[in-house]
C-alpha cells in the first residue's frame, strides 16, 4: 500500500477486533502515522510483516497460535532492523524480558494513556526504546528474573521434556498433587498460564 514517505506505516496485531478499532481510531487522528494492515494472530502478524516490511509493529503479547514476544523473535529473526512495539494487559517481568531479549524496542500496557501510546509509536518508530511507567517500574524494581526453587525448576526442566505431571512425580519422589502444587507456584512467578509456557520462559531466562 502507498503512502506519503513521510508517513509511519504501521502494522497492528491483536487478536480483539475492538482493541484494534480502537487504535485505529487514534491513529487515524494522529499526523504521520498510518496502520496500513492488521493481524488478530502472531503467525498472520509475522507474514504481513515479511510481506509489507512495515516501519512499525505494533504486537499484542497474548494472541493465539502465537504470541507477541515469539512473533517478534521471528520478525527479527529475518530482519533484524524491524521496529516492533509490545502492547500487555500487564506488566509481567517474565514477559517483558523475553521480548527485551528478543529485540523488542518497546514495551507499553494496554490501559495507558492514548498520549504515552502515541509517545510510544513516534519513540520506537525513531528506532529508541520505549517503556510505559508500569514496566519501567517493573525493572526498577528488578522483578525482571523470577526466583524459582531448586524444585521448581527441577520439575520445570522435567516438563520441558516432554514429561506428564504423573511421570514427574514417580521420577522425582513426590505426589502429583506435589508436582501440581510446584508448577502453581512457578506459573505465577514466571506470569505463565500453561505448563508448555513456563518451561519455555524459564529456558528463555536461563533458569532450567
Amino acid at each position: 500500500m502507498k503512502t506519503n514517505s513521510n508517513t509511519t506505516r504501521i502494522l497492528f496485531a491483536d487478536d480483539h477486533q475492538i482493541v484494534r478499532e480502537g487504535l485505529m481510531r487514534l491513529i487515524d487522528r494522529e499526523e504521520g502515522l498510518k496502520i496500513v494492515a492488521e493481524a488478530e494472530n502472531g503467525q498472520e502478524a509475522v507474514r504481513l510483516a515479511r510481506e509489507l516490511n512495515p516501519d512499525l509493529v505494533i504486537l499484542d503479547l497474548r494472541m493465539p497460535l502465537m504470541d507477541g514476544a515469539a512473533a517478534a523473535a521471528a520478525i527479527l529473526g529475518t530482519n533484524p532492523a524491524a521496529k516492533i512495539l509490545l502492547l500487555t494487559s500487564y506488566a509481567t517481568a517474565a514477559d517483558i524480558k523475553v521480548a527485551i531479549d528478543a529485540g523488542v524496542l518497546g514495551a507499553v500496557v494496554k490501559d495507558c494513556s492514548s498520549e504515552t501510546l502515541i509517545e510510544a509509536i513516534r519513540t520506537t518508530a525513531r528506532g529508541e526504546k520505549f517503556l510505559s511507567q508500569e514496566i519501567a517500574d517493573t525493572i526498577a524494581e528488578k522483578r525482571l528474573t523470577p526466583t524459582l526453587s531448586a524444585r521448581q525448576k527441577e520439575i520445570l526442566r522435567l516438563v520441558s521434556k516432554g514429561f506428564n505431571n504423573e511421570e514427574i512425580a514417580e521420577r522425582i519422589g513426590i505426589t502429583r498433587h506435589g508436582v501440581k502444587a510446584h508448577l502453581a507456584i512457578a506459573f505465577e512467578r514466571l506470569g505463565a498460564s500453561s505448563r508448555t509456557e513456563a518451561a519455555s520462559l524459564a529456558l528463555s531466562l536461563e533458569l532450567i
